[in-house]
């Protein structure tokens, strides 16, 4: 069993104040492959020192420094790309195909994002009389999730660098070896100490301390709309910026002029992906009632080609759920599903046939679900797909607004009619006829999906202060 017992502060590897250990489970053997130290809030008041220390030289490296040092991290998170994806296949499950083409691609693909916009972007610009500055904002606390690690390490980190910020993170305790090695990367790329600092724990012993922590100007944070909202009760106190990408419980209108073999069989496969644990995928497909039969026979075929088993065998295409407590949340739900009266189309409680160990979800489709259902109004983060037949299309959007959450919407059918539909629903991102993400898009949620927003230039700007010099170009 490997160990990752250190933290990376102030541009060193060292000791947790405090030692306490976590084993890392491989949720594909239910087997610890590893072990990480997990931090305290004196772990932290180090960290953000170091950040804190860091910050007033870094931020006035100029922007050519800042491309230079993006340069170099990408170049060496490519030498480091395999064990990367392989250390997210072995600590949440990801296929190792998904590690390679998604997973891990996500993380790099970010640095280039940030790169190219920071080579154009202009902090400074002038207004009648008055010069209107853009600045880092300061110290940053990040705070990430496991389903899709890197990705949500590098869409903080990456725009942070670009304008100057320096920066602690905790990843996630469940998934934190790629997290470990990106740390290494950072530090092969010769980033100024004390810019970027890394410590393992969990939320109430290390997150919940970083955000109230005096010295830093700004949380952003990644998981559930539940540990969001004590995140921002924590970081109320001291009045700072608090970013937010929380849960999601997306709707997928198919509309009748649609393809519905394309669009339903697209959406099942890629709602599915990363075994249903992506905040944006489309749980809730809705249907013209006249034809949900005809849609839950092709989602029924649709979800009995996933082929889920070990995640390092050739042809996977769907591994197990990150953990012990993430498997028993969704059998829990899908027996929900069955006790409140939704059709069992496929898939349902226990193991696929064949896999005796290990977090392995059967891919599951319920039909004839009302939107007051369990299954409907929760965030199962799993391989379950919940049918809802709609009247009109005015039934669908209501149904598809008829939620907490406002991340993600889908609407699938003929273009202009798809663009109407998609104006009306009220998330941050809509997807039309299965197109796949955009990084240099906003990314973020309406109502409780969060605020603030991820990626590009509106993710980019997120970490910078707007300051007005007034009579800067006074005669």
């Amino acid at each position: 069993m490997a160990d990752y017992l250190k933290f990376y502060i102030d541009g060193k590897w060292v000791d947790p104040v405090t030692p306490k250990t976590l084993d890392v489970i491989n949720p594909a053997t239910e087997e610890a492959f590893a072990r990480i130290s997990m931090g305290s809030p004196a772990d932290v008041n180090k960290a953000v020192a170091a950040a804190k220390a860091a910050f007033p030289k870094f931020s006035t490296t100029t922007k050519q420094e800042r491309i230079e040092l993006l340069q170099s991290i990408m170049a060496v998170y490519q030498k480091r790309y395999p064990e990367i994806a392989a250390a997210i296949t072995s600590e949440m499950g990801a296929p190792t195909k998904l590690s390679m083409q998604a997973q891990a691609a996500m993380g790099i693909a970010h640095f280039n994002t940030n790169l190219e916009l920071l080579k154009s972007y202009e902090f400074e610009q002038d207004k009648g009389n008055t010069r209107i500055v853009r600045e880092p904002i300061g110290v940053c606390a990040f705070i990430t999730p496991w389903n899709w690690p890197i990705n949500q390490i590098a869409c903080k980190v990456a725009p942070a660098l670009a304008v100057g910020c320096t920066m602690v993170l905790k990843p996630s305790e469940v998934a934190p070896i790629n997290a470990y090695l990106f740390a290494e990367v950072m530090h092969e790329a010769g980033v100024p100490h004390g810019v970027f600092n890394l410590i393992n724990g969990d939320g109430p012993s290390v997150g919940s301390p970083m955000s109230s922590h005096p010295d830093v100007d700004m949380v952003s944070f990644t998981g559930s709309t539940r540990a969001g909202i004590l995140v921002s009760k924590a970081a109320a106190d001291t009045v700072k910026r608090v970013a937010l990408e929380l849960g999601g419980k997306s709707a997928n209108i198919v509309l009748d002029d649609a393809d519905f073999n394309k669009a339903i069989t697209g959406s099942v496969l890629g709602m599915m992906s990363n075994s249903g644990q992506s905040c944006n995928a489309p749980t809730r497909m809705l249907v013209p009632a006249k034809r949900q039969d005809e849609a839950i026979a092709i989602a029924k075929a649709a979800a009995e080609m996933v082929k889920v088993g070990d995640p390092t065998a050739e042809g996977t295409t769907m591994g197990p759920v990150v953990s012990d407590v993430q498997y028993d949340k969704i059998q829990a739900l899908i027996q929900k599903g069955i006790d409140e009266g939704a059709t069992l189309v496929t898939g349902g409680t226990g193991r696929p046939t064949g896999l005796n160990k290990g977090y392995f979800v059967r891919p599951t489709v319920f039909a004839n679900v009302s939107n007051d259902m369990t299954i409907a109004r929760e965030e199962i983060f799993g391989p379950v797909l919940s049918i809802l037949p709609y009247k009109d299309e005015e039934d669908a959007i209501a149904i598809a607004n008829d939620t907490v959450y406002g991340l993600s919407g889908y609407v699938q059918g003929e273009p202009a009619h798809a663009k109407k539909v998609a104006a009306r629903l009220r998330t941050g991102n809509v997807h039309l006829n299965l197109a796949g993400p955009d990084l240099n898009a906003p990314f973020g949620g309406y109502k409780q999906s969060g605020n603030g927003r991820e990626w590009g230039e509106f993710g980019f700007e997120e970490f910078l202060e707007v300051k007005a010099v007034l009579g800067y170009n006074a005669a």
